[in-house]
């Protein structure tokens, strides 16, 4: 009797050996799942999300990636290709779309890799993918300031808007923007270039640390200044054309058919101001949660999910606004149809008139 109970007691830990073997087997299992790199101790770990949820947030924003790719690309080949799209406006837009093109084929990509919280690129991509962040955000905000004062010139001194806006101008404003943008970029990620990798706290981790004093130079810098010119200008050109849509009004019927062509012209820029203000409007209501988010951050009020959040929001500003163009621009609808068609391939295409 004795035998069997020690037989029976044996028995019931070897059963309790296996079980807690397995349980640990398992746990070992479910916590290599949870790595990003299963193979190295010190990896970061993913984070963990419903399958569900997963699924349809990684679908929109592949969806909102190709389009803003696609609609981009379409804008710089409009303007690059028609010669008669060759204005000085259309100069800025395209130097919009090169930046809101870059957002989609490199930033967006990025951010959907991050979405597990893993990074799998390596430190040194890591340190080029923020620093494209930084330079594609400052050219975005300087642009606008660009296209803020070509309305402002057109609108409230258009007696004087082809001498003091020319092409070798413009273009010369759009270039020095991208050299400050560069520089303004490399300074800010100064220790991240020197040594990639520096702030990793975990081996598939990818992130920056900016200090308060950098973080608030960039505040004014990129955000706050600009803004402040873009809204003066904006509040400028809205008088102006107020004014000018009441005196046009006010012509004598005998006035205003010797006039007709500049009543025509004064009208077609006013349309554009009234584009282009939407795009400013758009690109306001885009960025003033990031940058909203980057002063709160500086008081631990934002968590992890609120700025994945209104950095979407900032790069979703990169697909709209081409589509903003497609609404207001009867050019671009029809660059679209010509490009769609493959039309443009004919020979003399790019003398074609689009507008």
């Amino acid at each position: 009797m004795g035998r069997v109970d020690r037989d029976e007691s044996a028995r019931q830990e070897n059963l309790l050996s296996s079980g807690s073997f397995l349980i640990k087997a398992l746990s070992v299992a479910m916590e290599e799942d949870e790595l990003c790199f299963p193979q190295v101790n010190t990896s970061c770990r993913k984070t963990s999300r419903p399958h569900l949820e997963a699924t349809v947030t990684l679908s929109v924003l592949s969806c909102i990636t190709m389009l803003t790719v696609v609609l981009n690309l379409l804008v710089i080949t409009s303007i690059s290709h028609f010669r008669q799209l060759h204005t000085t406006t259309n100069f800025i837009l395209l130097s919009l779309a090169v930046a809101d093109f870059l957002v989609g084929c490199l930033q967006m990509p990025a951010e959907i890799l991050l979405y597990r919280g893993c990074w799998t690129l390596g430190d040194l991509i890591c340190t080029a993918n923020y620093f494209l962040g930084v330079l594609t955000v400052s050219v975005s905000v300087g642009n606008m300031v660009l296209i803020s004062v070509d309305r402002y010139i057109a609108i409230c001194d258009p007696m004087f808007y082809s001498t003091k806006v020319t092409l070798k101008r413009v273009q010369l404003c759009i270039c020095l923007c991208w050299i400050f943008s560069a520089v303004h970029s490399s300074w800010m990620l100064r220790d991240s270039l020197k040594q990639p990798g520096r702030y990793n706290s975990c081996y598939g981790e990818c992130v920056i640390v900016v200090n308060y004093i950098e973080g608030a130079i960039d505040l004014v810098v990129t955000f706050f200044a600009p803004i402040l010119v873009i809204i003066v200008l904006y509040m400028r050109v809205f008088v102006a054309a107020v004014t000018q849509a009441r005196a046009m009004r006010s012509h004598i019927t005998a006035v205003k058919a010797q006039r007709s062509k500049k009543i025509t012209a004064k009208k077609s820029e006013m349309k554009a101001a009234r584009t282009l203000g939407v795009v400013v409007v758009v690109f306001l209501v885009c960025f003033s949660p990031y940058y909203c988010l980057s002063v709160a951050a500086e008081n631990n009020l934002v968590g992890v999910s609120t700025a994945v959040i209104q950095i979407w929001l900032m790069y979703f500003n990169s697909c709209l606004n081409p589509v903003i163009y497609a609404f207001f621009y009867s050019w671009f609808r029809k660059a679209i149809k010509h490009i769609v068609t493959f039309w443009i391939l004919k020979p003399g295409s790019s003398e074609a008139n689009i507008v």
